[in-house]
């Protein structure tokens, strides 16, 4: 057997190896299985599980700008003569922290238990302003407040209340720094209230007594018993289910805190999260691919029938309280939760709200790019890449008999401010992730890795052989083509001399017979005349 006849043996046995290997290996899905369990175990809240320090102590930056709407026309406005003119003032930018803290497993390891708590620091370089300089002229929230509690009383107590807000020069909009209106203030009317009934603060503000506070005890699964459970919320406050709203469904703590979500994502399902600051759960869809830094990510984001009224999505009636008491869509009153003035929320600049909120505030402009809340998650991990939560908080202005004030007002939704809270994967947690999702890639691959190494000594086997009978051709080719020149020659060269001593005969005596034998033998000499 020659050189080239093993090598055309030993790719052809190779090659077929390999495919038959490759093919079986890719059908028994054998790899990608193994690195999907090795993922679903390694990636839990578990006691030794490598991501419970990221998620005790995110990484990656969280900013939190604030922006606030100035009404230019307050006047005009309560006068009736003009709808509210309102510009946007900000971003106010911090930079929050928010580790997680108390941290204790329960149940043999299968849930855990944590508190979160925020604070926030300044962050001059990347604000338009100073929040201790600039000021805002705004509704005063705690004069609707009152207002708001005093509507089923008498229509005289009414009226003595609103005589009394007049003395003291309390009206209806009010002029304070965006740090007071954030971090708080003493508030005059407050205190009046304060030294009646010592229960009510006196001191009011959007984000008082938030900084350096959490929202609320939480006890999370760890995803051991089913990773489809890792990062879901168990128990709020000790509560499984809410008593705010009109209906079991809506009363319900779905899903995870945004931070997390069970790994292997699908574009077709619905992720679940319960905001605490909104009282209620939200669900988010599929909306595109995205790629964050190298990182491929699926970005979900609430639909339009997250905050949709009950006529198009049946689900919210359980959000009307009382029952039946329904707000147009994009809009979801939430003074259930919050005592006092009634306070709505909404998407900013009303994105995906009714056009009649939208149209009866000059100086709204919702698009998609600026208002939208969405994640971008790494669909292998449940990794959020990239956040942005977006979310306007509104009051409710409406007229109430006894204050005259407000005679005028139509029950408009006037928007006070809204935040735009993001965060983004920093560059070593990335580098991290852009090695694992590699190495993932590679071993759910390995199969095709083999298949695509049979294939290619599949081309090098059908070359061998065919270099291998291009070979032989060409060896009988020559080997013709030298016994047909060789025989060709030999015609061509041979001649007859003679043997006897005789010199040329005579032309008379050319005429007699020759006899046989008289020439014999070939020889290189010119070949003799008859």
């Amino acid at each position: 057997m020659t050189r080239s006849s093993c090598a055309i043996y030993a790719t052809g046995i190779v090659c077929a190896h390999l495919l038959i290997l490759g093919i079986a290996l890719l059908v028994a899905q054998v790899f990608q299985t193994m690195i999907q369990e090795r993922i679903k175990k390694e990636i839990t809240l578990g006691q030794n599980s490598r991501v419970l320090e990221g998620w005790m102590n995110p990484p990656p930056p969280v900013y939190m700008q604030y922006f606030f709407f100035n009404i230019t026309n307050p006047d005009e406005f309560l006068a009736g003569r003009e709808k509210p003119k309102v510009t946007q003032m900000g971003p106010y930018t911090y930079r929050e922290y928010r580790p997680r803290e108390n941290v204790t497993f329960l149940e043999n390891g299968t849930k855990i238990f944590a508190t979160n708590p925020k604070s926030f620091v300044f962050l001059r370089n990347m604000s338009v302003g100073d929040p201790e300089v600039d000021h805002v002229t705004t509704v005063n929230i705690p004069y609707i407040a009152v207002m708001n509690e005093l509507k089923s009383y008498n229509f005289f107590l009414r009226s003595g209340v609103s005589m009394m807000l007049g003395s003291m020069g309390i009206e209806v909009f009010t002029n304070r720094t965006i740090h007071e209106m954030l971090w708080g203030f003493k508030d005059p009317l407050l205190t009046k209230l304060h030294n009646l009934r010592p229960e009510v603060e006196e001191y009011f503000g959007l984000m008082y007594n938030k900084n350096g506070t959490h929202e609320g005890e939480f006890v999370f699964h760890t995803g051991e018993k089913n990773y489809m459970d890792y990062g879901k919320i168990d128990t709020w406050n000790g509560i499984r289910q809410m008593n705010w709203w009109s209906s079991n469904q809506s009363n319900m703590i779905n899903g995870t805190d945004g931070s997390v979500f069970h790994t292997f994502l699908s574009r077709k399902e619905l992720l679940y999260i319960f905001a605490a600051d909104l009282c209620r759960s939200i669900h988010l869809s599929y909306v595109s691919d995205k790629e964050v830094k190298g990182i491929p990510a699926f970005r979900f984001a609430p639909p339009s029938d997250v905050l949709a009224p009950p006529t198009e999505n049946p689900s919210n009636a359980g959000f009307c309280v009382p029952a039946g008491d329904c707000l147009g869509k994009g809009v979801l009153k939430v003074s259930v939760c919050r005592q006092g003035a009634p306070i709505v929320v909404s998407f900013p600049h009303f994105y995906q709200a009714d056009e009649e909120y939208i149209n009866a505030i000059e100086g709204m402009n919702p698009n998609e790019e600026e208002h939208e809340t969405f994640l971008d998650i790494n669909p292998t991990t449940g990794v959020p890449i990239r956040a942005c939560k977006r979310a306007q908080l509104n009051v409710i202005l409406k007229r109430v008999s006894g204050f005259p004030k407000t005679k005028f007002l139509n029950d408009t939704i006037f928007p006070i401010m809204y935040v735009n809270e993001t965060a983004t994967i920093d560059d070593e947690s990335a580098n991290q992730m852009r090695t694992l999702l590699l190495i993932v890639m590679l071993v759910s691959n390995f199969p095709v890795i083999i298949v695509g190494l049979g294939v290619i000594l599949l081309f090098v086997l059908i070359f061998l052989v065919c270099r291998n009978r291009q070979r032989k051709n060409e060896v009988k080719r020559i080997d013709f083509t030298e016994a047909f020149h060789s025989f060709a020659t030999a015609k061509d060269e041979t001649a007859y001399t003679q043997v006897s001593n005789q010199t040329e005969e005579s032309p008379e005596n050319r005429s007699q017979p020759l006899r046989n034998g008289s020439y014999i033998a070939m020889s290189p000499v010119e070949a003799q005349k008859c």
